[in-house]
Order: C-alpha cells, then structure tokens, then sequence
C-alpha cells in the first residue's frame, strides 16, 4: 500500500485551501503566457471541491509547479465544488460522484460540462477500538444498522456473527459521520441503501443526508480526526487518511459474499465489469467484480467544453488541457504512491479521447 511514501505527502493538505481563498472568477488574472504552437504553457488553475481527492491535486501541484501551471485546490467538499464551478468561481470543480441531471442541466448555463474521471479510491470503514485489529468484518446491513443507531455495542449479535473468534467489548459504538456536502458521503450512503431496505426507505443516499444518529466532522480530514480521538468510535474515510492515521479498518462483504480489504488491488478492481456510458458519469461503487472492495469510489475534474466561452483566457486554457493531458500521462504513475487506483486502460483511454474535444470560442485547443 505504499503507506510510507503517503505518509510524506498528507500533512501538506490542509495547506490546499489557503491558495484559494482570494481567487475569484476564473476570468481572473491568470499571469500566464504560452508558446508558439502550443509546445510550453505557464497558467495557474484554480480548483475546488472533493476532500477525497485533495491528496491527489496537492500532489500533482507540486509535481507540476516547476513545469509553467500553479494549481491552486480548495478542499471543500464535492458539493461545495460543484457550486463553485457551476458558479464559474473556479477554473475547474472536483467531484466524487458524477453530476445528476439537474446538475448537468445547472451547469449548462456555462456551457457543456465535461467529466474526466481521474483515480479510484476506497472509502475505508475505519475504527478505534482497543484490542481488536485490522481483520474485523461487516456487511452492507450491519454498518447500515450502526448508522441507524440500532446497533449500539462492538459485541452486539449482529456483529458477533460475522467475526467469530474475535472477542469483541461491550463498550458504546460511537459514530461519526460527515456533517458536510459530501461525495464520499454519497458513495458511502449509496453502498447502505443497497443492502438496507430501512436505510434506503428513511434515509437514502446523497451528497448529504439526514443522520439517524452520530456526531458530524468536516471533510475527511475532520472525520479521520473524531476518529482517531475517540476510543470505540467509527466512521467512513478515504483510504489515504485511514494509513496517515494508522487506523484499523474493517472487511466489507461484496457483492459476490466475499468480505474484502480495502487496498490498492481490491480497489482497482472495482472497475472491472462495470458500464461506462460515453458522457464518462459512472460509478464504481457495489461493483460486481469478484474481488472487488465494495465501497470504493472514483473521482472527477470537471470543466466546460469551450473554456473560453466559460470565461477563460487561451492562455489559462491551453493550460487547462496541459493538466488534462498530465492527468492521463505522469498523474496516474503518481496515484499509486499516494494509494489511489489509477484508471483501468480503458477508461483512461475513452477520458484521454475527450480532451481533443476541448476547445477555446469553438476552436481545438493545441496540446502543449
């Protein structure tokens, strides 16, 4: 899992939102420049969105910052990105699940949203409970009945039964969700409501719901943090925070009855065996692959297909598809460092397809 080299990079993300907080529009003064034919561009980008993903920008910022592009990324929430770029208040959004409809339909008055998927990565069911270690299993029903507040004991039955051997303490579940507008949430929430008929009928899946119970923290930095301070707790977080925080994460049961560990290879195939339609808004969670870890996710950039029309400058534009162009060359060799799954050939091929389609008041944008 290359925790150690991850453990270099994750205390420099809570840095990412302070290069944002005076941005404004993406029309903004941009101080770029550009060569001829498009061969060397300097632009800064300015991003916003998924805390899921902030490893993965902050990471290719300081790859890309002796190379002419400065990317400025607020971590803020998917929900929180996808106003910000349906608002042009940002260069491009980052969000975890694809844009709804509505949200398409919000957006258009931009222009045409694009969606790159960029990484997958899994949604740890993370704990803190004295005397048990990593190993622990749960089904999609059981961490839905935690979160519903009916199952309030480590020793209850309904856990006791998955885990036999396992001595489990009688102490209080203490749970901790997300209390923001959250693509992980909606990964998360999604998984529960396919295996919980209640969860499903009272509660649902979105960016944000409606909590039966449990106590919320901001982003996935804020739930890794609850987690980490308090003994018999429990809550969902990407995978690259459960390693910074050295925490103990349960087997989830698949959907082929396999109790799976989240790790680099159960969560690249997460991707085999699912449907990908040609706009690119799919979604690997539940996947149906053998080996598969359940709750896993994949996340995206989004941008305007004529960036020029959405209020860019050529320049910042040119720039725009340069980090495009990074995200399916070096970026996907720099994902498995930080323990995100890089995108199946395929996917990544069919993404790498669209930028050609990027365009600047209705002319192709020249890759640089």
């Amino acid at each position: 899992m290359r925790s150690r080299q991850w453990l270099a990079v994750l205390p420099a993300v809570g840095a990412l939102s302070l290069g944002v907080a005076a941005c404004g529009s993406s029309s903004s003064s941009d101080n770029s420049t550009s060569g001829g034919g498009g061969s060397s561009v300097s632009a800064t980008l300015n991003g916003a969105g998924s805390t899921f993903a902030a490893p993965i920008y902050q990471q290719f910022g300081s790859e890309l910052k002796d190379k002419g592009l400065t990317i400025n990324y607020q971590s803020v929430g998917s929900g929180a990105g996808v106003a910000q770029f349906t608002a042009g208040t940002v260069d491009f959004g980052a969000s975890d699940p694809a844009l709804e409809d509505t949200e398409v339909t919000a957006a258009k008055k931009k222009g045409d949203p694009v969606h790159f998927p960029v990484a997958f990565g899994a949604i740890t069911v993370s704990y803190n409970l004295d005397g048990v270690k990593s190993g622990l299993k749960l089904d999609g029903k059981t961490i839905a009945n935690i979160y519903l507040g009916k199952v309030t004991t480590w020793n209850d039955p309904e856990i006791a039964s998955q885990n036999p051997g396992i001595k489990l303490p009688s102490s209080k579940i203490t749970v901790v969700h997300r209390s923001d507008e959250s693509g992980t949430t909606k990964g998360f929430t999604g998984f529960l409501q396919a295996y919980n008929p209640e969860w499903k009928s009272k509660v649902g899946s979105d960016k944000t719901v409606k909590w039966p119970t449990g106590t919320g923290a901001k982003g996935n930095e804020g739930v890794a943090a609850a987690v980490k301070q308090t003994s018999g707790s429990i809550g969902y977080v990407e995978q690259a925070y459960a390693l910074q925080n050295n925490f103990t994460t349960a087997d989830v049961k698949n959907k082929s009855g396999k109790y799976v560990a989240p790790s680099l290879e159960s969560t690249s195939a997460a991707g085999e065996g699912i449907t990908v339609p040609s706009d690119l808004r799919f979604s690997v969670v539940d996947s149906p692959a053998p080996a598969a870890y359940p709750i896993s996710s994949q996340t995206f950039v989004l941008v305007y297909k004529d960036l020029c029309k959405a209020g860019m400058s050529q320049s910042k534009a040119e720039g725009m598809v340069s980090f495009l162009n990074y995200i399916y060359g070096d970026g996907q060799k720099i994902l498995v460092q930080l323990s995100y799954a890089p995108l199946p050939g395929a996917i990544a091929t069919k993404a790498k397809a669209q930028i050609a389609q990027e365009q600047c008041n209705g002319s192709p944008i020249a890759a640089s």
